[in-house]
């Protein structure tokens, strides 16, 4: 197949020629349309570009459709419209939606065995020799100057207490070396920029967007219909949103006042899968939640004996051959300690997607 008849160069251009050509006289930029589409510029950019084009979920192409359909979207700024289309704009969405569409499905049905989709029987192993960077949260130096044996002049100093989540991390680093023992397994913060082989690794994210800025670089250049709240301040409780038909839901950790104190007794926990959006041919993982404990659900959802199996099927039988999986789950905490959630349980279970 020669590039010229590649559907997926086929879609970038399309959509590269909507945004510049579909109006004349009125060019849309990618910043204006990730505005109108609420995206980063980054995944705008994905799926325009003429070299491995990322493809787009169904439901930005009827973002496209809609957006193109009518000038309305573009008679004052750039948005998408809110409302209801004329019958003559319904019909342009509708004929340009089924062009976008079919491009998208014979794109992805040409997807090459070296480039399938990384869901496997066992997602944390990987194919040898290919290296894996785990990537931790780094403790904000605010917190630092409290610990001892952080400063790298002082004799016992200790680089691994600079990080957060190190439950999360010697529970994951264990597992990922034991089931792959032909791979180099690398630890980096997440709190200064990697090396630039290590984007382009397999990539293992462990906490979310406070602490972690290569965690916060994936989600801006991914498309996911879930957000984490932010926690300007260590006493601040944040969440994570989830848009379902157009509407946001809120999921929350659940903390009870024992004393003066605030005891954690539920977490909120995300696993997340994809592609790696710095190199299509190896992954990336987030394991997230809002606080620590949540990370740890995350990880132990796929590497305790006790569920990781169970878990791993229950992703396997509901997304076969989807190359995109994000699992909202709830993180019980009892007297400190997590239990590992089970995701074949709908008490556990807060939302799942993929594409």
């Amino acid at each position: 197949m020669t590039s010229a008849e590649d559907p997926a160069l086929q879609l970038a251009r399309r959509l590269r020629s909507l945004r510049k050509q579909h109006w004349p006289g009125r060019r849309i930029t990618q910043e204006q349309l990730s505005q109108a589409f609420d995206v980063s510029v980054p995944l705008i950019s994905s799926w325009e570009r003429s070299k491995d084009p990322a493809l787009p979920p169904v439901h930005r192409l009827e973002a496209y459709a809609t957006f193109f359909a009518t000038g309305r979207s573009v008679a004052q700024r750039p948005y998408l419209l809110p409302d209801r289309l004329s019958e003559a704009e319904q019909a342009a969405k509708d004929s340009l939606l089924v062009e976008l569409v079919d491009l998208r499905d014979r794109a992805q049905s040409g997807v090459s065995a070296e480039e399938a989709p990384p869901l496997t029987n066992n997602l944390w192993r990987f194919p040898p020799h290919e290296d894996i960077t785990i990537v931790c949260s780094e403790l904000p130096q605010r917190l630092l100057t409290q610990r001892p044996f952080t400063d790298p002049e002082d004799p016992d100093y200790v680089a691994l207490y600079r990080y957060s989540d190190l439950d999360s991390l010697l529970e994951l680093y264990g597992h990922i070396r034991a089931i792959n023992p032909h791979n180099e397994v690398h630890v980096r913060s997440g709190a200064s920029s990697l090396p630039a082989n290590a984007y382009t690794s397999h990539l293992v994210l462990l906490g979310g967007i406070d602490w972690n800025k290569v965690t916060a670089e994936v989600l801006h250049r991914i498309d996911l219909p879930i957000r984490q709240q932010g926690r300007p301040e260590d006493s601040d409780t944040a969440a994570f949103e989830v848009i379902v038909d157009g509407a946001v839901k809120t999921f929350r950790p659940v903390l009870r006042k024992i004393g003066q104190r605030q005891v954690l007794e539920e977490d909120v926990a995300h696993f997340y899968r994809s592609r790696n959006p710095f190199n299509r041919r190896r992954t990336a993982t987030i394991c997230n939640g809002v606080y620590s404990r949540g990370v740890l659900g995350a990880v132990r959802a796929l590497t305790d004996p006790r569920f990781r199996d169970r878990n791993n099927e229950h992703l396997m039988s509901r997304f076969a051959g989807q190359e995109t999986i994000s699992v909202l789950s709830r993180v019980q905490v009892l007297q400190g300690s997590v239990v590992t959630p089970d995701w074949t349980s709908p008490d556990y279970l807060l939302h799942e997607w993929a594409m």
